[in-house]
């Protein structure tokens, strides 16, 4: 099977502590190596410059880009980190994505700034049955210090399949956090999977119930991409098993082994029979209720 992902890779100078590490990431990296490692096919539509350090690396995973180069030189970004908490600063933005046809079974679209027209998102939506949509670079903006905060954003989610944000994310698209925002999610533009994540605590509405899985706790170190591995790995498990159970328990697993490697990076980046492990546990633990 074969999945797109539209994403601009990136170059992460993240700060834990009072150390500092450049990495290679983005969700372009995330989603599609954690693809690879699920045996799918990946056509991944992003653009970085001659600066980016991946592009062997990506090419020996067998990660397709058809039309990846740019003399532009790759978004970067400053990332703070402080448990679970992250302060996000813009360094610098590669030139927008285009539309590749490649006839998939299943898109991811996670922008990361900006890079995604609505033009370019209208197209996408249309190009696949399955459209999983974390929304974060729609809804961001910058200060004149570079810092990264969330805006209001009226954006038109028909066509999407399922989405994934947090609460701040939810709040800049409906006005609302709680049971009422996600519900209006589902009402307005028919969202078949509606994930909402909170730290530790994963939810997902499908119909008219809840389902939520509770991560234990760990000591976090890098958790940038933790989101990208978990939105790959719902979205493969939804498109080869077609149960929205086994995606959330498989989903969580992946992002909980992720967490237990302690690997900055891309290394964090889970192997196959780690996250069955996990997701095996978790689809024994989920709970839910009725809205």
């Amino acid at each position: 099977m074969k999945v797109g992902v539209y994403s601009h890779c990136t170059i992460d100078t993240i700060m834990y502590g009072k150390t500092s590490y450049e990495v290679a990431g983005g969700p372009g990296c995330y989603c599609s190596l954690t693809l690879r490692n699920q045996k799918f096919d990946v056509n991944l539509a992003t653009k970085f410059g001659k600066d980016f350090p991946l592009t062997k690396f990506l090419e020996k995973n067998k990660i397709n880009m058809p039309v990846y180069s740019s003399e532009t030189e790759t978004t970067r970004f400053k990332i703070i980190l402080n448990d679970s908490d992250r302060e996000l600063l813009i360094q610098n933005r590669c030139e927008p994505l285009e539309f590749i046809d490649e006839k998939n079974d299943g898109i991811i679209i996670s922008p990361v700034y900006d890079e995604i027209s609505r033009e370019l998102f209208e197209e996408i939506k249309a190009s696949s049955d399955f459209i999983f949509l974390d929304p974060q670079g729609f809804l961001r903006e910058h200060d004149s210090e570079k810092r990264i905060s969330l805006k209001e954003t009226k954006l038109d989610l028909n066509g999407v399949t399922a989405i994934k944000v947090n609460s701040e994310e939810l709040w800049a698209l409906t006005g609302a956090n709680d049971d009422s925002a996600l519900l209006s999610l589902q009402k307005y533009f028919g969202i078949q999977y509606i994930i909402l994540t909170n730290k530790q605590d994963v939810s997902l509405l499908v119909k008219d119930r809840i389902y939520s899985i509770h991560l234990p706790i760990l000591e976090l170190v890098d958790t940038t991409g933790i989101g990208d591995i978990f939105s790959a790995m719902f979205c493969c498990t939804m498109l080869r098993e077609k149960d929205f159970l086994w995606a959330l328990s498989f989903a969580g697993g992946a992002a909980q082994a992720a967490l237990e490697t302690k690997n900055f990076g891309i290394e964090k980046v889970p192997q196959k029979d780690e996250i069955e492990n996990n997701g095996s546990y978790f689809y024994n633990m989920v709970q839910y209720r009725k809205i």
